[in-house]
């Protein structure tokens, strides 16, 4: 096996021919824009993010800016990128710098960490990336790399798995340059090391792979244990009212969808006429049940019922519930669930 100083070399050395260095983050490098990034990156690839990057960065350019900005702005930003609570936490975050440590990051993975929203590996890649700290990262991609590197095997979420890929990150982690070789090792795994097909022909670390010495890379990391998701059912409820605008609720702020706007749930289409009863809306039209589909969540499958109803408001005032009339041609900047982007696609 190499040993800690020849694997760093080697990957720096490939990184420097092959790495990616024209990443919008990479450039005007601070603080701010390394821990957005890392955050957006969390569980969501490289192409998917850049254009919320760009956008998040062209309306919140600073960490002051994000502080001072309305969670739905936040969230309206964030629509589309998934796992809401990244954002929520990335707002929270914001505001704890900037009241708390008088806008200033801390630089150390412990201090980092104390932050909502920041585990041990943003904080060592914050660290690295912002400060040039020696710091240890292990995201998706370099969990990968070490488990094949090293025949680590089992599924990283066990505790001793866990604990064998954080001794090497740590061990193999360079003195100098530690910016590019953090940069280097998501590299590695997102261009070379992936899920399936690795190009091991072109990895600097071939000779010295255990997996790839044993052919067996498939094996490495281990998979998580697959059990039956449960499933769940709900009945969207797409009210229109005489200008076109559609009612929209808040979800609160904990579980599925937290912060975000949707559509009124209801368990089936049998309580409808009671909830427009009890909300004072009167049906204009016949009501249109669309074709019931499937949204996954990690834990659990959600079968979505949508049914349009054109109806009549006694009042534009909401209830106590969060509450607006969405414009479709003019939106709020408000987080939409994923369902509800799609709904309103299939309505437009």
């Amino acid at each position: 096996m190499p040993k800690a100083f020849n694997f760093s070399l080697a990957v720096l050395k490939w990184f420097d021919q092959h790495g990616r260095k024209d990443l919008p983050w990479q450039h005007n490098i601070t603080p701010y824009r390394v821990w957005v990034s890392e955050i957006m990156l969390q569980q969501t690839q490289v192409a998917t993010v850049i254009p919320y990057f760009e956008r998040f960065m062209a309306q919140l350019p600073t960490v002051q800016d994000l502080a001072q900005a309305s969670e739905d702005e936040v969230l309206h930003l964030w629509t589309g990128l998934g796992y809401y609570s990244r954002a929520r936490n990335l707002h929270k975050s914001a505001q704890i710098v900037c009241n708390e440590l008088r806008g200033e990051f801390p630089s150390d993975v412990a201090s980092l960490c104390e932050l909502p929203g920041i585990g041990r590996s943003t904080a060592g890649a914050i660290s690295a990336i912002a400060f040039g700290q020696v710091a240890a990262i292990l995201d998706g991609n370099v969990k990968r790399v070490l488990a094949r590197c090293y025949a680590i095997a089992g599924w990283p979420g066990k505790g001793d798995v866990l604990k064998a890929l954080w001794h090497q990150a740590e061990a193999l982690k360079p003195t100098k340059r530690i910016a590019d070789y953090t940069q280097a090792m998501m590299d590695l795994g997102a261009t070379l090391c992936t899920r399936s097909k690795p190009q091991c022909e072109r990895c600097p670390l071939q000779q010295h792979c255990l997996a790839y010495a044993q052919q067996n890379q498939a094996d490495y990391p281990g998979k998580k244990p697959k059990k039956a998701l449960p499933v769940k059912a709900t009945c969207m409820l797409i009210l229109e009212n005489e200008q076109g605008e559609l009612l929209l609720e808040k979800r609160p702020n904990s579980g599925i969808w937290g912060g975000l706007w949707i559509f009124p749930q209801l368990e089936t289409p049998q309580h409808i006429d009671q909830h427009l009863a009890d909300e004072k809306l009167i049906t204009l039209d016949k009501q249109q049940q669309w074709p019931s589909y499937r949204h996954t969540f990690s834990h659990y499958h959600l079968d979505i019922t949508p049914v349009h109803i054109k109806v009549r408001a006694h009042s534009q005032q909401v209830a106590e519930r969060q509450q607006l009339w969405y414009n479709r041609a003019q939106p709020a900047n408000v987080g939409l669930a994923a369902p509800i982007k799609k709904l309103l696609a299939q309505l437009n």
